[in-house]
């Protein structure tokens, strides 16, 4: 058999061959051996899980003669029939060519026939949900009232286009798509059936780009077996399917780090050149910030989760350190927002280059408080003045109370009285070998307040108060503040993101200033978080 034929060729022909569906597998095989089938079924999920193959054991286990039992046993010639389907008493039809009610008229008269050849008539409707509303309304009373002798099964990708009466009447299965190590170890098996030799990560990468579907990996493999070659290697898979390899992830990322627009544009027409499928490079690519916040969160216990080579896995775990986890955690999530609207722009390029234009100038977004709107002048000022005063990801904020100069033992002369504020603080931490870049960027999103020998460190997000808590910083912290505003300081840690509720958040949604600016901007709100003594905004009234 040629190869382009390698899913009909590797087709299950027992319930125990079916990849994963442990559970349908399990209610189908016994209701075989019980001789007790359901009068109909309905079998829906996503394209190429085995539905209709499903539908072909089954009608295949309770027609055997050899039955009944828990799998059809392939050798009588029953099995064999239905197996080349020109078995009389299985009719498999399709419901995109069978949608009016004449059809379904037809196949009512059929089943009230009894078998010609085996003890259940068996009627499978493929894309069932192709029918039209008379159809289903002419079906239902066969499947309410059917004959003892007749079997429907109904598949279909669009259980909800279906009437709910008659969801009502059958019994209804969810096939779920295929996990990728499942799919994997299928492939594998394929290939050396075919006697074919292949690395590990080609394998994944077909899988991977089957995307849960055992039909499309298939020919997905068999597109690339086309190819020829003793081996099947990752690069002759990532040449055939237009996919990118590590190294290009790599230089993007590094580019965004160091904000070099030339090399990100660079590397776009590299990637459009080369013909790359853009669908799957964004996916891939936002795998890639999943994977980097997973490792900025729990560093080497990652490679429990993450299947990822060493090489790979030591390049994210450096790049985890060199940018805080509220930047990876915003890149994801925008780029995962981003996909679908890339994929529908008239200018794919173009939306591409802004995409990652935005992913390295991330920290410079302004947060929505900066902004006033006056007039149109003023907006404009206001932006530029933003722009030219912000030299870090967020910028610190003087502490409310300053301390006071003291002629006591406890001052000391080696940090200036006028310098213990938080901005200060902060430039002290930069200068400390203690203190990473991490951590620094961590406490530029803060807002520090000392009140006596307390210092009421303000966390403005929930994932940064819990990332400070980890691996130490908590207690490089309080010794950098003792270092430097004293000894005998208690420092304090709050979360401003676990004070905000509903509440908050629509009255901030609702504010005048934030209106005015979505509309004359068409922008979005990325955050909303409470501002300490700012009067005029939400929730400080």
């Amino acid at each position: 058999m040629a190869r382009a034929g390698l899913t009909a060729k590797y087709r299950p022909q027992t319930f125990g061959e079916i990849i994963g569906q442990d559970f349908i597998k399990k209610i189908l095989s016994r209701a075989s051996q019980q001789d007790s089938p359901a009068s109909a079924y309905l079998f829906s999920g996503t394209r190429g899980v085995g539905k209709t193959t499903t539908a072909r054991i089954m009608a295949k286990a309770i027609n055997c003669l050899n039955g009944p039992g828990l799998e059809p046993c392939n050798q009588c010639s029953s099995c064999q029939q239905i197996t080349r389907g020109v078995f009389p008493d299985v009719m498999e039809i399709d419901g995109a060519s069978h949608t009016g009610v004449d059809n379904v008229r037809r196949l009512r008269e059929d089943a009230v026939y009894v078998p010609m050849s085996g003890r259940y008539k068996v009627i499978i409707i493929d894309e069932a949900h192709m029918l039209s509303t008379a159809a289903f309304n002419a079906l239902l009373k066969t499947l309410e009232e059917p004959p003892r002798h007749c079997v429907f099964i109904m598949a279909t990708t669009a259980p909800e286009k279906f009437p709910a009466t008659v969801v009502s009447r059958c019994q209804h299965y969810v096939f779920k798509m295929v996990g990728l190590e499942e799919l994997t170890a299928h492939l594998q098996q394929v290939l050396e059936k075919e006697g074919l030799e292949y690395d590990s990560e080609a394998v994944r990468l077909v899988a991977a780009r089957g995307a849960g579907s055992v039909r499309d990996s298939m020919s997905i493999l068999g597109q690339v077996m086309a190819l020829g070659g003793d081996r099947l290697d990752s690069g002759s898979v990532r040449e055939v399917l237009g996919l990118a390899g590590h190294e290009v992830y790599s230089a993007f990322f590094q580019s965004i780090l160091d904000r070099d627009l030339v090399e990100i544009h660079k590397g776009i027409s590299l990637v459009l050149e080369q013909g790359l499928d853009i669908g799957f490079f964004l996916q891939e690519f936002a795998s890639c910030w999943r994977n980097l916040f997973l490792i900025s969160q729990c560093g080497q216990a990652a490679r429990e989760i993450l299947d990822l080579p060493l090489e790979e896995f030591e390049f994210w775990l450096e790049m985890s350190g060199k940018m805080p986890a509220p930047r990876i955690h915003a890149g994801w999530q925008m780029v995962i927002e981003e996909q679908k609207n890339i994929l529908r722009s008239h200018e794919p390029s173009l939306s591409l280059e802004l995409l990652f234009f935005n992913l390295a100038y991330l920290p410079d977004l302004l947060p929505v408080e900066q902004v006033q709107i006056k007039s149109s002048e003023s907006k404009k000022t206001s932006v530029q003045a933003g722009r030219a005063e912000k030299k870090s990801p967020a910028p610190a904020r003087k502490l409310k109370d300053q301390p006071k100069k003291t002629s006591g033992p406890e001052n000391r002369e080696s940090v200036p009285a006028k310098d213990l504020d938080w901005a200060g603080f902060i430039e002290f931490c930069r200068k400390s070998p203690d203190a990473d870049e991490s951590l620094i960027r961590m406490l530029g999103n803060c807002t520090g307040r000392k009140q006596d020998q307390t210092l009421v460190l303000i966390c403005g997000q929930d994932f940064i108060f819990d990332s400070i808590q980890k691996n130490g910083r908590r207690k490089i912290i309080s010794r950098l503040a003792e270092e430097y505003f004293g000894p005998g300081l208690r420092v304090e840690f709050v979360s401003n993101g676990s004070k905000s509720n509903s509440a908050f958040r629509d009255e901030a949604m609702n504010h005048p200033v934030v209106q005015k600016i979505i509309k004359d901007f068409d922008a979005r709100v990325l955050e909303i978080k409470k501002v300490q003594d700012r009067p005029g905004f939400p929730g400080n009234e």
